[in-house]
């Protein structure tokens, strides 16, 4: 007696969900302790958040246990670390609307559009040309710091084609400096104003801060350190810069294709069209009218960070601490500058913009 074909098909469906839960149930576990660990006040006031939690859980798993699981579980980590997280760059787009855009205005966008332009572009040049470090490492790097930190680097993975250890070297980074961030801004803001060298209000500082620091919980927490005037323009002005993702995914998959990847024989690398940037924009087009039910947007923000938690989780398992060893310190050293020149560019940038169109 022959199988229907759709019986044929839940059969298949049922192997393959028994095939992946192993591997989904373990990154879920990991992103519920780290979303609990992250809700400790020690980690909060820190600007730790759910998901570099997530990453350092992961690589702890990944370099003691996870060896002696992996047979049983690599196909739900695999699942995690590529479905879950498109899934949950779709969902990020409930974090921000289109009118957060007008409350920063004209001054406020054309910053954001500079300096993620220009942070991306010099840690191309450095880190390719000065550094003579793989594309894809230098690419990560460059788009952690210049845009939004960890969901950055993971939004530009499946289009710059990284490695895991890669992608996790990208991340620390962001974790490194963003948190450095958040100590060193208010302090530099304080002795500027107190020595009057610095004329900056706390708008211009909310500004400077979401144009500059690597993620958004680093941002509120840079911004809160001088008030609610100052947290309420950074949280905008970063979200703003949090929209830019999607034609940034865009530009890079078109710069991208078509050159020659010594890599791969010779040929050349196809267009990737990164899908997850479109339906971003769209829910932020969704949220933007507001449409949703309060409880259900966050009910869905909630499973947009578990969904990233368990792709972070994934990645932070298959990565292995030998080769973070053997990135060395030449990704470190390009961070630094790079943070170094969202300071330093960023204040000059915001300065020109605003002498412009303030």
């Amino acid at each position: 007696m022959q199988t229907s074909p759709l019986l044929h098909h839940l059969r298949w469906s049922a192997d393959r969900w028994r095939t992946l839960l192993p591997g989904l149930l373990l990154t879920g576990a990991l992103a519920a302790i780290a979303s609990r660990l992250a809700g400790l006040p020690w980690l909060q006031a820190h600007g730790f958040s759910t998901l570099t939690v997530a990453i350092v859980a992961g690589i702890v798993l990944g370099n003691t246990v996870y060896p002696r699981l992996a047979p049983l579980s690599a196909a739900g980590v695999g699942f995690a670390k590529h479905w879950l997280l498109r899934a949950g760059i779709v969902l990020y787009g409930l974090r921000l609307t289109f009118q957060d855009i007008g409350q920063v205005g004209s001054a406020g966008v054309l910053i954001d559009v500079l300096v993620v332009a220009s942070t991306f572009g010099l840690a191309c040049w450095l880190g390719m040309r000065v550094f003579r470090m793989e594309r894809e490492a230098a690419m990560l790097i460059g788009a952690g710091s210049a845009i939004c930190g960890a969901a950055a680097v993971m939004a530009a993975d499946p289009v710059v084609r990284g490695r895991p250890a890669q992608v996790t070297v990208a991340v620390s980074t962001v974790v490194v400096f963003g948190t450095l961030a958040m100590f060193l801004y208010p302090a530099l803001y304080q002795a500027g104003v107190a020595q009057g060298w610095l004329a900056m209000d706390a708008r211009d500082y909310g500004l400077f801060t979401g144009a500059t620091v690597h993620e958004v919980a680093q941002v509120v927490a840079a911004g809160r350190a001088l008030g609610d005037t100052a947290a309420d323009t950074a949280v905008i002005a970063k979200m703003v810069r949090v929209m830019l993702l999607a034609p940034f995914l865009v530009l890079l998959s078109l710069r991208l294709a078509g050159r020659q990847d010594s890599q791969d024989s010779g040929q050349r690398t196809p267009i990737v069209v990164p899908w997850f940037a479109f339906g971003f924009v769209a829910v932020a087009g969704i949220n933007s009218l507001h449409l949703l039910p309060s409880g259900m947007q966050h009910g869905l923000l909630q499973l947009d960070t578990a969904l990233l938690a368990m792709a972070m989780a994934a990645l932070g398992v298959t990565t292995h601490v030998s080769a973070l060893r053997q990135a060395g310190l030449k990704p470190l050293l390009l961070a630094a500058l790079l943070f170094t020149w969202l300071m330093a560019g960023g204040f000059a940038i915001q300065h020109a913009v605003l002498a412009l169109l303030g």
